[in-house]
């Protein structure tokens, strides 16, 4: 029996209670996750997300600036000031060493071409080879 989707207000909701973890989760790829990501990845349905994020890994890890600490956006429409996915796709998942500024480019860009996520953007960290929400560090 598939779970439904929680709604994006009590999605955010929820999500703010989150303040470290329990418990580390293991993906296929090699990174860990932590309580908040995979309660988001449960109630979002996006295990898609964390896949994403870790099929990136191989490559962030051969930037210096991403070793340590990488910035994952991921922007659902054209809503936000200057990360918007390209024509036709429906949103974009980024990665930055530090908060993005217009000037800057993301070191890390994938189109996502259609996704029913129900939130305009969520903001990710890996440390550590640890993907976590921003209020778990």
């Amino acid at each position: 029996m598939s779970k439904v989707k929680m709604d994006a207000e009590t999605l955010l909701h929820n999500l703010q209670h989150f303040g470290g973890t329990e418990q580390y989760y293991k993906h296929w790829l090699g990174i860990q996750y932590t309580d908040g990501v995979k309660y988001l990845a449960d109630n979002a349905q996006c295990y898609w997300l964390i896949d994403a994020i870790a099929s990136h890994q191989p490559s962030a890890r051969k930037k210096q600036r991403l070793t340590e600490f990488q910035l994952w956006f991921l922007h659902v429409g054209n809503a936000h000031e200057f990360i918007k996915p390209k024509r036709g796709n429906a949103a974009v998942l980024t990665c930055w060493e530090d908060t993005p500024t217009p000037e800057t480019k993301p070191a890390i860009i994938q189109q996502i071409p259609i996704t029913d996520f129900p939130l305009p953007e969520i903001k990710l960290y890996v440390q550590a080879k640890i993907l976590l929400l921003p209020q778990e560090n």
